[in-house]
């Protein structure tokens, strides 16, 4: 796939600088965080399996971190060359790709389980030129039409978004319909103007009977504790039971795609990696 220096538009564009504060900003984590959980719960991947997803507007990886805890393989996009560098620097375990995602994608057909997508797809509605093709439907139409190819049958694409009108959502999901996807629109929590999240649940093929999630309902009490259950369940893994500390086997993948990636100063290989060492009394 093809990485076009691309710039992005004002609203989305970040400096080093604040690329930096807003990922090390608690309350980004936190939001980014609530929300990929919830993606992640809405896309339903079958358990004990391993998956492949795309993570549209990767940013600078706070949602690939939660995929990497969830033992997801994924790979990541985005616009904002900054934001891609953070990333870097974090060390992310994602593949990152710089990619203007209106102007499509270039994966091979089949290539993903899924996709989620936090607090992204609203920026589509934005034209940057007045040339025709960098009309919203246009983008859109190329958005969606390349991302229906690059994901496998069945399997679901999430995204968290905020329209500013219902006719955003309309045109949104007429043209996601129109490129080939099933599902709709599911708000959490419609009647708390603080807790109101709009996600967009596409599906590809219809395996497996796929059925529109409901969304949470409730007050901002309830929301709460669904948060607070929601903190605990993420502490297990998918068999319910706590989720172990880093072990050989991870400690081995994250040196060796260090070194794909060319980092200097990876510690070899030995007898000795990921031994738990004693505490010194």
């Amino acid at each position: 796939m093809s990485r076009p220096e691309l710039q992005a538009p004002p609203e989305i564009y970040y400096g080093d600088t604040e690329a930096k504060k807003y990922t090390t900003n608690t309350r980004n984590q936190q939001i980014q965080a609530d929300m990929t959980y919830r993606a992640l719960e809405l896309l339903n991947m079958p358990q004990s399996q391993p998956a492949f997803l795309l993570d549209i507007g990767c940013g600078s990886g706070l949602s690939g971190e939660i995929l990497d805890e969830e033992g997801y393989t994924w790979a990541g996009v985005d616009i904002a060359p900054s934001m891609l560098q953070v990333a870097l620097e974090r060390e992310v375990d994602g593949d990152l790709f710089l990619q203007d995602i209106g102007q499509g994608f270039g994966f091979r057909p089949g290539s993903f389980d899924g996709a989620i997508s936090i607090s992204v797809l609203q920026w589509l509605l934005n034209a940057e030129t007045s040339h025709p093709t960098s009309s919203p439907p246009h983008r859109l139409n190329r958005f969606f039409t390349t991302l229906y190819s690059a994901l496998r049958n069945p399997s679901r694409a999430i995204f968290q978004f905020y329209p500013s009108s219902d006719d955003q959502i309309q045109l949104i999901t007429s043209i996601a319909q129109r490129a080939g996807f099933g599902g709709g629109v599911v708000v959490d929590y419609p009647n708390s103007k603080k807790a109101k999240k709009v996600f967009l649940c596409l599906f590809v093929g219809s395996g497996g009977g796929q059925q529109l999630p409901k969304g949470l309902e409730g007050e901002e009490d309830d929301h709460v504790r669904f948060e607070r259950r929601r903190e605990m369940e993420k502490k297990r893994d998918r068999s319910g039971k706590r989720k172990p500390l880093k072990d050989k086997v991870w400690i081995l993948k994250k040196k060796e795609l260090y070194r794909q990636r060319g980092k200097e100063g990876v510690p070899r290989d030995s007898k000795y990696t990921g031994r738990r060492r004693k505490p010194n009394f």
